[in-house]
């Protein structure tokens, strides 16, 4: 409760820290394990700045464990729906055709080729017309190549066709409703109109889609690693929640037809 200063920070203890997110857990307004975890990088992300800006150094908080956080699994679209969703955003007469023929082709990059929201808006001129492969470029930095099945480049090319601004070959392809580059939020909106007109439930995201791909092809019998690269995981163990979801659906089959489940 005192005042700030560099001494106090430099000797706080490891039972200090742990006291303070302790203290966190309790009360009306305690946090989760995941907004704990988030709090204490906080903290770690504090110190390494103090570090380097004044020299001010202190190793007790790398002594201090975060809560184990439960990861989400994730929550795909069925196969049914995610046709469904391309289907009717390509025909979707209350936009304007050449909106609706975007919109469709967005979905179908993140379907059909399972890329990241950022990454399908990333898609520039140079990359027309959209042949069987396209050179992504993912978080970090790091590039793969992603197939790319004849329908999505269909639905790109068609897209690009119509469109009725130019399409330089250094910038984006995806165009807002005045010409500007198209950011995420029109995607998620249009996401939420097709969502509310087909029944689905809020789960079902422009990422529940990337999240579809994965999921299908493992229960295609795609191999894990295979589907790690397609995806872009740097690790493994994040391509591997789709196993968990694969093996879930499977259960689930396994009870409804089971005579004695």
């Amino acid at each position: 409760g005192g005042t700030v200063d560099r001494r106090g920070l430099e000797t706080l203890h490891a039972s200090d820290f742990r006291a303070y997110l302790a203290r966190r857990r309790r009360g009306d307004d305690a946090l989760s394990s995941r907004s704990l975890a988030r709090a204490l990088a906080a903290i770690r992300g504090f110190f390494r700045y103090a570090e380097r800006r004044w020299g001010l150094k202190n190793d007790e908080i790398g002594l201090v464990q975060g809560p184990r956080v439960r990861r989400t699994a994730p929550r795909p679209v069925s196969e049914d729906a995610a046709a469904a969703l391309l289907d009717m955003a390509a025909d979707d007469d209350q936009a304007q055709p050449w909106i609706a023929k975007r919109d469709a082709a967005v979905f179908a990059l993140l379907y059909g080729c399972g890329l990241r929201i950022s990454e399908a808006l990333a898609v520039a001129g140079r990359d027309l017309p959209l042949k069987d492969a396209l050179r992504v470029v993912g978080k970090g930095g790091k590039e793969r190549v992603a197939p790319v099945l004849p329908v999505v480049a269909a639905a790109v090319n068609a897209y690009a066709a119509v469109c009725p601004f130019a399409l330089p070959k250094e910038q984006p392809i995806f165009r807002g409703a005045r010409g500007g580059p198209l950011g995420p939020r029109a995607i998620q909106k249009a996401m939420e109109k097709l969502r509310l007109y087909l029944g689905l439930p809020e789960s079902a995201t422009p990422h529940a889609l990337r999240h579809a791909f994965a999921t299908h092809l493992l229960a295609g019998g795609a191999d894990l690693r295979a589907i790690q690269e397609l995806l872009g995981h740097a690790d493994l163990s994040t391509t591997q929640i789709y196993a968990e979801v694969d093996a879930a659906h499977l259960m689930r089959v396994y009870d409804a037809a089971h005579p004695r489940a």
